[in-house]
Parts: C-alpha cells; structure tokens; sequence
C-alpha cells in the first residue's frame, strides 16, 4: 500500500517531501489517481511525530483523524472518507490503536490573537484609528505571513475586471486598471486615495463583484499574470499553511493557536459589507492589507462571497496591464435569500 500527497492534502507534504521520498510514479493505493509520486506510509512517520505531539489523551476528547482534518484540514479531501483516513493515518503511525482513541490540543496550542483583533478591530472602527490603544502582536502577525504565501505560477494565467459602461461602447484597456489617486474610494483592501487593483479569477466572480443590474453593459478586461509576484493568500489558512515545514513541536503547538485568528482574517476580506457602512467596515481589512504590503508581498488573494472564483487586490496597481476588452450585457441577476 502506498500513498501519494493528495491523499495528505498538506502543500509541504505534497510538492516537497513525498517527492524527495519517491523513486516511482503510481497508482495510488489510497485514492486511486495514476502517475502519482507515492511512498510507503510509514516513510511519513518522522514528520507526523512532531504534529501529533501537540495533542494529549483526553477520554471526552476527538480521534486524531477529526482533529486533523479541523485544525489543518489534514486527511481531508473528497477521496478520504473517514475508514481511509483512519487506516492511512494508522500506517503512517505503525498503529491501529491509536487512531481508535480520544485526544485534545494541550494547553499550548491556544493564543489570544484571536481576542486581541476583536478588539483591535472595533477600536480601530469606532475608538482610535491611527494611533490604536490595543496591542497585537505584529510582529508574530508578519512572521505567519510567508505560511500563506502563493506565487504567480501556482495562479490563473488570465484575471478578469469588470466596470459597468456609461453606453454601449467598451472601455479601451488603458481605462480598465486602478482608478486615479484622486478618484480611488474606499475598497475591502486599500484606503480612500490610495488605489489597488482588484482583479478576479473568472469571468463570472469578475461581473458579480460589481452588483450589476439586468439590461446593464459591462466591459470586462482581462489582465495576464506576472508570474514574478507574491501573495498573501487567505483563502483558506488551514489548508495553505504546512505544519511539516516547523522544525519543532512547541513551532507546531504556537502555529496551531494562530490558525484561528488567521481564517478570521480571511473571513475579513471575503465577508459580504453593506454600501452604506462599508467606509467603516472595510477598516480593519485595509489594516491588515497595509500590513502585508509593508511585509513586501504584491497583495492578498481572498475569497468572493458573490461569484464561483476568488480575487487579488494588487498593491502595485501598475504590474498588471489589461490587453482585452469585451463588452457582456447583463441577461439576468438571481438573488438567494434566508430568513433574517
């Protein structure tokens, strides 16, 4: 029985260990999928030591199995039911037992970032907004950054910007980048005056992040990648951070404590704002960006809560350049709704 890295679904684990590891491409035991560079479980041993030695034997507490797939989104895939993560973790291990009992994080993986930004984020909204009473640890904040970052040839080749037209004509490409600095209003990134570009995965993300309405024309620029920036990317923490890469257990316990705080800062940048209170909501996001700009990243990637893609604020407004054009007249506009 071998497995390959999707069967993990950790990044580390995937493009650098199992590779050095390998000798061969093959079939999968696990998930099925051919070609796959695959190991012997047990070979991923050592590397599961220092992560599971953050979890103590607690008879009110959850398997191993549960517990990674919550707090690192480990053994967590649409190939792994339950049964298979067990009996993989179980080979990994060189146990059957131990996949069979209960445990919890120990006191060492909790942190007070989470609580820290809460109040940060509402002093900032309401109190104090240059000059912050409350105290966060920056640093720890930009030493997490380079966890989640992504480069430009792990992304799409082509990113997409939409802008509702005045008539039916579409806009040329050098009108489809940033605004002016004296016409750029507050965004979910960047301040008022201080323009980023916000770009989109897919056509569609790109038009239902203008709000258009039924009958409207739309220019929709596409804009090609350079594959020489970095991002922060918050989409989804759990799975973009890699345990694996820390070189020991008390790294592991302290990374685990923060993984909340960041998927809340993730949820920050993605979460839908109201128009009319967006000129204070959007400040505790343009915080955090202005924080990963300063770390000398290009801009974050986070999800949309309107479209099938996600986006990128780029902080450079000037590395992207539109090359095309096309007008789309907007055929229909569907809502979903629950009850409030």
């Amino acid at each position: 029985m071998k497995c390959c890295g999707q069967c993990i679904g950790d990044r580390n684990i995937s493009r650098e260990i199992i590779p050095s590891l390998s000798k061969d491409k093959e079939r999968c035991s696990y998930c099925g999928n051919d070609n796959r560079d695959v190991v012997e479980p047990i070979e991923l041993r050592e590397y599961f030591e220092a992560l599971l030695g953050i979890y103590i034997q607690d008879p009110t507490g959850k398997p191993l199995v549960e517990l990674l797939r919550e707090d690192w989104a480990i053994l967590d895939n649409e190939h792994m039911d339950t049964a298979h993560a067990k009996d993989l973790l179980s080979e990994i291990l060189d146990d059957g037992e131990i996949v069979r009992q209960k445990f919890k994080p120990s006191l060492k993986c909790f942190s007070n970032s989470l609580r820290e930004w809460r109040q940060l984020k509402e002093e900032l909204k309401h109190k104090n907004r240059f000059f912050p009473e409350t105290t966060i640890d920056l640093n720890r904040l930009s030493s997490l950054f380079p966890h989640l970052m992504t480069v430009g040839d792990e992304l799409p080749e082509i990113w997409y910007r939409a802008r509702s037209q005045e008539g039916r004509l579409s806009y040329p490409p050098e009108q489809m980048g940033a605004p002016p600095e004296n016409l750029a209003s507050h965004g979910r990134a960047n301040p008022v005056g201080i323009p980023y570009l916000y770009l989109a995965s897919n056509k569609d993300t790109a038009l239902s992040e203008i709000r258009p309405h039924t009958g409207e024309r739309v220019s929709l620029g596409e804009f090609p990648l350079p594959n020489d920036l970095k991002y922060v990317d918050l989409r989804h923490p759990k799975k973009t951070v890699s345990p694996f890469i820390l070189e020991d257990e008390s790294e592991v316990a302290t990374l685990r404590g923060d993984i909340q705080f960041l998927e809340r800062l993730g949820k920050e940048l993605s979460r839908p704002v109201l128009p009319k209170s967006a000129a204070i909501d959007y400040i505790p996001s343009q915080f955090l960006c202005e924080l990963i700009k300063r770390q000398g990243f290009d801009g974050v990637l986070y999800g949309s809560s309107v479209g099938t893609g996600f986006n990128v604020a780029v902080f450079r407004a000037g590395a992207f350049s539109c090359h095309s054009v096309e007008t789309c007249l907007v055929s229909r506009v569907s809502v979903e709704f629950e009850n409030g």
